[in-house]
């Protein structure tokens, strides 16, 4: 296999990417990826994947081993969806592989602090487009769900390691929409660690998460948040052609509802552009 790796290259990407998908719904997926690395395989369909093999050690600090972390993440979802009773998720597994793909862009060593990964989910999820059009997969909702959940997977930890506020958990709701179970699943999976006490110590935090978003989620039903002021209101109250300063309006109003500062009503939004509109100069016309 490691004497033949460069013939993948008269292979469609098509072909292989249907092998691929045969890997990722396998129980343990891991296997064969880490045989697709060891042979030499990976890096001919999947360099990206392959970059985040290996530790680099700078005065003596290492960091985690990515690739390692990327499969037992993988392995992970496969589980949990197991447990929950859930269907094996294609493009949740391929959230899962290339979660941390922006990682090696993104490494820093910072004297006196060690390794950083700053803003790899932003750099990660740049790159999925990219690597769905290399293997010839679809760049329609699939390839955009994939992305948002390389995008959002931090957000749920950063909540675990914060204070646990209602306005932080309406814009997780509102940002990851009818998505979130899969993302709150793939942040489940990426809580990995040797130390048996510390995992226990975030998944302790990662339920109290939870629990405060079925909270907010039974209160404001933010899930499937829509803005109670359209911009034809706004054009009819204030007289206005279509123009920059009624997106501006709309959201100001999103942001109000989503920090908590007005109620997700009509009455609530209403009151609040008139206020706004009128600081801007507008009068209403009705």
């Amino acid at each position: 296999m490691k004497n033949m790796a460069d013939r993948l290259q008269i292979l469609s990407r098509e072909r292989i990417v249907e092998e691929l998908n045969k890997m990722l719904l396998t129980r343990q997926p891991s296997m064969a990826f880490e045989l697709l690395e060891e042979t030499g395989l990976l890096k001919e369909f999947l360099p990206e994947l392959s970059r985040l093999k290996g530790v680099e050690t700078v005065d003596g600090k290492g960091h985690k081993e990515n690739f390692t972390h990327t499969l037992q993440v993988l392995d992970n979802v496969v589980r949990f969806e197991e447990e929950e009773g859930r269907e094996p998720n294609l493009w949740l597994h391929w959230a899962a592989l290339l979660h941390d793909i922006g990682k090696p862009a993104s490494k820093r060593y910072v004297p006196g602090q060690g390794w950083t990964f700053h803003g790899h989910e932003v750099v990660g999820a740049r790159m999925v487009p990219a690597i769905f059009q290399k293997l010839k997969m679809p760049l329609n909702e699939k390839m955009k769900y994939v992305q948002k959940l390389v995008n959002l997977h931090l957000r749920p930890i950063a909540l675990v390691d914060d204070e646990v506020t209602d306005s932080a958990v309406r814009r997780l709701l509102f940002d990851a929409g009818e998505d979130i179970d899969d993302l709150m699943l793939l942040c489940n999976a990426d809580i990995t660690s040797k130390n048996p006490a510390k995992v226990a110590r975030l998944r302790h935090n990662f339920d109290e998460v939870k629990a405060k978003m079925a909270e907010v989620e039974a209160k404001d039903e933010i899930r499937n948040w829509k803005n109670p002021i359209t911009g034809e209101y706004i054009m009819e109250v204030f007289g206005l052609e279509p123009c920059n300063t009624i997106g501006q309006l709309k959201e100001m109003i999103k942001n109000a509802v989503l920090d908590g500062e007005i109620p997700y009503t009509f009455e609530a939004a209403d009151a609040f552009l008139r206020a706004k509109a009128a600081e801007m100069g507008l009068k209403a016309h009705d």
